[in-house]
């Protein structure tokens, strides 16, 4: 499998299907529709509708009840973004290498188009209905509805809003990295499972998998914060230092978190390939994923 290729194509396609769900910019309202469609094709990994996707293959799914989570899924991670670029709490200019939403359509525009998106997310989502009306989509709207809120990713944004200007634990840390980042990674592949109808035990194996995924995924993201530039990376670097915030890193040390890095990811790697079904893809998607440089 050339996996660089594939890589690209399996993106393409998800574009595709984004692009295919997102509202066509007419009406009063034309401009927050803009903004939110704006703020979606200014690009990404897609890594989260891509981990549901391979999941649910993962587990023999072949229909296109997954497709609606997969764009809800990236609608609310993408909303998240959007407020977190805000004034009142990153304050950030540049996202992905491109301006902000809210530093292209300004300040109201952004946190409206923020909630545009999450509210969009679930309306996309509910159609799933339409081609399955089952208990596994059941199953997957509450697994989105609980992992984007206050005990998933919504809490994990408060405690870290929290953290700021004070010296914090690696108890709160770990609690912001399980919610703020790793949340949306379990929604995305303990969807994909749910919806491909695998078993309970393996429904929580892949459960783990996406929070030692998620863990690793995160703590290379504080690594990169102190060890990349603004222009590999897309995004300001030094963020954190600028809002006085503790990190993995701060607490633990560079070589401590490269090694906890290793060790979530290893773990990860090994749970998935004790499934009894294989997806090569996948593995090498968490491998890509984890040892980022970007």
């Amino acid at each position: 499998m050339d996996f660089k290729a594939t890589l690209q194509q399996k993106t393409a396609d998800i574009e595709a299907i984004l692009k295919s769900y997102l509202p066509e910019e007419t009406g009063l309202q034309k401009t927050v529709i803009e903004a939110m469609n704006y703020s979606i094709l200014v690009g990404g990994k897609r890594l989260r509708p891509m981990l549901m996707q391979e999941t649910y293959r993962l587990f023999g799914g072949t229909g296109k009840v997954v497709e609606p989570f997969m764009t809800a899924l990236e609608m609310i991670h993408t909303y998240s973004l959007v407020h977190d670029d805000l004034p009142a709490m990153d304050n950030d200019e540049y996202r992905r290498g491109k301006k902000t939403t809210h530093a292209v359509y300004g300040e109201t525009m952004g946190i409206l188009a923020g909630d545009g998106l999450l509210n969009y997310a679930f309306e996309v989502a509910s159609g799933a209905f339409d081609l399955e009306l089952s208990p596994r989509t059941a199953k997957a709207m509450q697994i989105l509805a609980t992992k984007a809120g206050i005990y998933g990713m919504i809490g994990g944004q408060v405690a870290d809003i929290e953290s700021e200007h004070k010296v914090v634990g690696l108890d709160t840390i770990e609690f912001i990295h399980k919610n703020k980042t790793a949340a949306l990674i379990e929604s995305a592949m303990t969807i994909g499972a749910v919806l491909a109808g695998a078993s309970d035990a393996d429904i929580a194996k892949v459960h783990t998998i996406a929070t030692d995924v998620g863990f690793a995924f995160q703590i290379q993201d504080d690594i990169l914060d102190v060890t990349s530039t603004t222009e590999e990376l897309g995004k300001p670097v030094g963020s954190d230092a600028k809002n006085e915030k503790s990190t993995y890193v701060s607490l633990k040390g560079l070589a401590q978190s490269k090694a906890d890095v290793e060790f979530y990811s290893n773990r990860a790697l090994n749970t998935l390939a004790s499934l009894p079904c294989k997806n090569a893809f996948l593995e090498e998607l968490i491998r890509m994923l984890i040892c980022r440089s970007k």
